[in-house]
């Protein structure tokens, strides 16, 4: 064969090549997934470093990029690429549901009531997690406990200053409640000098630990594993977990984050919306039985302290509860009484809410 025939050969194979996996790349839709660094996403970086090691499951992600792209795998092949997109709060993945720049995204719940108050068409399609929040002073804090803190408060002669990461996180929900409730006067005005907290937005999470360092707040109140980050490098230590504010037993078993939808990618892409769903399930039931490596693949995929992810207390969640549903309501209860919904969602409670919260025909779907 001459070099001329053979170049040819080789032109119309590669050519006949890129033309049937176009085709093929054509068929698989793309979509785009949001997710925080953060362990209580700990079931999305588990499945993507796991990837056919949960082949098993009947669904997987298979690496295209690793922490970058991955393949959706169901029934031995792939229905959907996921680009990963990595948010800075869950008030930013809301807003980029807004945009419409994400198909799929896990963010905390009250991020997302926020959103549908706002009009934000996406629907909650699987719980994640509960716990993992909790609120940190400097490491050289006299303040030991709730009670401290709440004398600290009380006795203090200008607003104690308490940092978040985004204005509709659980934790600072769960701390406005329970400070509401301990009758302290709470502000985000830095010139209301007649309340007793004032409650800073520090915008992201990777802002919260340098501003408690720093001393520019006197504490902190976020989402795991960066209380236990704080106590790991020396610089906080945990007043208390959210979990055990009073009254006693209120805020256990807390939500936290969720599995979202576009409602245009369910609408348009429910196989894969399903598939997903299925994926995150399985794997939550499995990061809950096998608590050390699962902490050790975020820790690697985050950057943390190997013992910061491995101390977090995050339950992961298969299925809806009638518990998760009954605090899903009080969080729809706090963040009404203090006029947060204006929209789609004021005066709610979580039953009468369902049908602009919820798609749950995915998750039930789920053996």
């Amino acid at each position: 064969m001459s070099e001329k025939l053979k170049f040819t050969f080789f032109a119309v194979i590669l050519i006949v090549f890129s033309v049937v996996s176009g085709a093929g790349a054509a068929d698989v839709p793309n979509l785009k997934v949001g997710y925080i660094f953060t362990t209580h996403h700990t079931p999305l970086m588990v499945a993507a470093q796991k990837g056919e090691a949960f082949k098993s499951m009947g669904v997987y992600l298979r690496p295209v990029v690793p922490k970058d792209k991955y393949e959706l795998v169901a029934n031995g092949k792939p229905i959907a690429v996921f680009q990963l997109i990595v948010a800075k709060s869950g008030a930013e993945t809301s807003a980029l549901f807004a945009r419409n720049q994400l198909d799929l995204a896990m963010a905390s719940v009250t991020a997302i009531m926020a959103g549908v108050d706002k009009g934000t068409r996406m629907k909650i399609v699987a719980p994640l997690q509960t716990e993992g929040m909790g609120l940190v002073a400097p490491k050289d804090s006299r303040l030991s406990d709730w009670n401290s803190f709440l004398g600290y408060v009380k006795n203090a002669k200008q607003p104690v200053k308490i940092g978040y990461h985004s204005p509709t996180s659980a934790p600072k929900i769960v701390l406005e409640g329970a400070l509401r409730q301990a009758g302290i006067k709470v502000t985000e005005d830095p010139n209301d000098q007649s309340a007793q907290v004032l409650l800073a937005d520090l915008k992201e999470t990777t802002n919260i630990i340098p501003a408690l360092a720093s001393k520019q707040v006197e504490a902190i109140v976020g989402p795991s594993p960066f209380p236990e980050v704080a106590v790991s490098r020396g610089v906080g230590k945990i007043i208390v977990n959210l979990r055990d504010l009073p009254p006693s037993g209120y805020w256990h078993d807390f939500p936290c984050c969720v599995s979202v939808a576009s409602d245009q990618a369910i609408s348009k892409y429910p196989e894969v919306v399903e598939k997903f769903v299925e994926l995150v399930s399985k794997t939550n039931a499995w990061c809950n039985k096998n608590r050390l490596e699962a902490g050790t693949l975020t820790a690697d995929w985050i950057g943390l302290p190997a013992d910061a992810a491995k101390a977090s207390m995050l339950v992961f969640l298969p299925k809806f509860t009638q518990s998760w549903m009954q605090n899903a309501d009080k969080y729809m209860g706090v963040l009404n009484g203090m006029g947060n919904f204006t929209g789609r969602l004021k005066g709610k409670t979580i039953n009468e809410a369902k049908p602009l919260l919820f798609d749950m025909q995915f998750i039930d779907k789920v053996k």
